[in-house]
């Protein structure tokens, strides 16, 4: 997907449809959590599907905030040579219970990174997606 900048804009806000697009194709992001007073970013993998975030985990102090409050941020970002995104959502986060809704969350695909066991599954329905395209570059001279 190519995205048209302004020759004077390095920065581009992008459209619902070009977010989702972006979020589609990674599968690695940071899940932002809020309990107790605390706020709490961890990096998490993931997959969307017909725009839902599934992402599994185990107990944990992510675990106990999700039960506290399902309010959730999630961001995901790409980095390469000349250009960079970004993706931020808010929703709701759901601990998945119901067999119908965890094997609806294994269809999705999501696995872990690492080999440990990790059979507590969250679908994240998502409230708001926003989305920026960044050109990168070395910082103008400023005018004196």
């Amino acid at each position: 997907m190519r995205y048209t900048h302004a020759s004077d804009e390095p920065v581009l806000v992008l459209s619902e449809e070009q977010s989702w697009e972006l979020l589609s194709h990674t599968s690695h992001g940071r899940l932002a959590t809020s309990a107790a007073g605390f706020i709490d970013i961890v990096p998490v993998n993931y997959v969307v599907k017909e725009r839902v975030l599934y992402l599994r985990t185990a107990p944990g102090n992510k675990l106990a905030a999700l039960n506290i409050n399902d309010s959730v941020a999630f961001e995901a970002d790409g980095i390469l040579s000349d250009e960079a995104w970004s993706v931020v959502v808010r929703g709701r986060a759901e601990i998945l219970e119901h067999e119908a809704d965890v094997n609806e969350a294994r269809s999705s695909g999501v696995s872990p990174w690492i080999p440990t066991l990790k059979e507590v599954w969250v679908r994240i329905t998502v409230a708001e997606i926003h989305g920026r395209h960044f050109q990168l570059g070395a910082q103008p001279e400023m005018d004196v």
